[in-house]
């Protein structure tokens, strides 16, 4: 397993921490590996009943990692070329299929940021629980990207209102207004063990045979998270090979308002 992922078994509850404090938790390739991987592993582990998904470091998840394809913003693909981001970006949107099919229960629980795909990891939880200095958020279309594969879990967890206006307009939430849109089901104290572990015995109150048969009553009653990955991967490759992409990154980097923000402020 990478060691930007640490796997931790207690009795009948695994914990997966993402390992990579200096990133605040980015998801580079390694570490949607490593998820992936593990997703496939407790789907098949009967013995499991809890997963707890967590960020080490004082964050929880800050989004998707480009270091490894900065060269290729605002670059035109070229022609015949295979575009590496579609890869890359489908293989994320895989993990969020993966993890919202988990048999078992699946909690993140939250401390610091989850912007961008640490929002959709949220998003796909069956309880979410959250520290007061918790910052959820989707600033994708800040940036000049599109919030591609978290866009229907999103949806299918907020509802269209409350998607509609935190991705159109990147917005962040307190974990308290997080809360009252539905996105976090309890606030603890970031240092109090004896919460979380309240927690942890009100959750395993519920028999996993139980919780299992639930989680697909409840996808058959949803319907399935559409399955946009294909079209998601393309438009975030393109929008990331874009100029308005290019000069929102930077601006993002330098600290400073993306061009189009200071649109209104040049009208007459």
């Amino acid at each position: 397993m990478s060691s930007t992922l640490l796997i931790e078994r207690q009795g009948a509850v695994e914990t997966w921490t993402m390992n990579d404090p200096a990133t605040r938790n980015a998801l580079s390739d390694a570490l949607v590996d490593g998820l992936l991987q593990a997703c496939a592993r407790a789907a098949q582990d009967a013995s499991l009943r809890i997963v707890v998904l967590t960020g080490a470091g004082g964050a929880f998840c800050a989004g998707g990692s480009l270091g490894g394809f900065a060269s290729l913003i605002g670059q035109p693909l070229q022609e015949g070329q295979t575009d590496p981001l579609l890869a890359m970006n489908r293989g994320f949107g895989d993990l969020l299929h993966a993890l919202c099919a988990l048999p078992q229960l699946l909690v993140c629980r939250v401390d610091g940021a989850a912007m961008g795909g640490g929002f959709g990891l949220v998003c796909c939880a069956d309880h979410v629980v959250a520290t007061a200095r918790s910052v959820l958020g989707t600033p994708e279309v800040t940036l000049g990207l599109p919030p591609a594969q978290i866009a229907p879990f999103v949806w299918q967890r907020l509802g269209e209102s409350a998607a509609r206006q935190c991705l159109l307009q990147g917005l962040s939430y307190t974990a308290a207004q997080a809360q009252q849109v539905g996105l976090v089901n309890e606030l603890i104290d970031a240092d109090s063990d004896a919460e979380w572990g309240k927690t942890l015995t009100r959750l395993m109150r519920a028999a996993p045979g139980a919780v299992t048969s639930t989680k697909q009553l409840l996808r058959s009653l949803q319907g399935p998270v559409p399955d946009l990955r294909n079209a998601a991967a393309q438009s975030f490759a393109n929008s990331l090979r874009s100029t308005e992409a290019a000069q929102g990154l930077a601006a993002f980097a330098r600290k400073q308002p993306a061009p189009w923000t200071l649109s209104q402020e040049k009208q007459p």
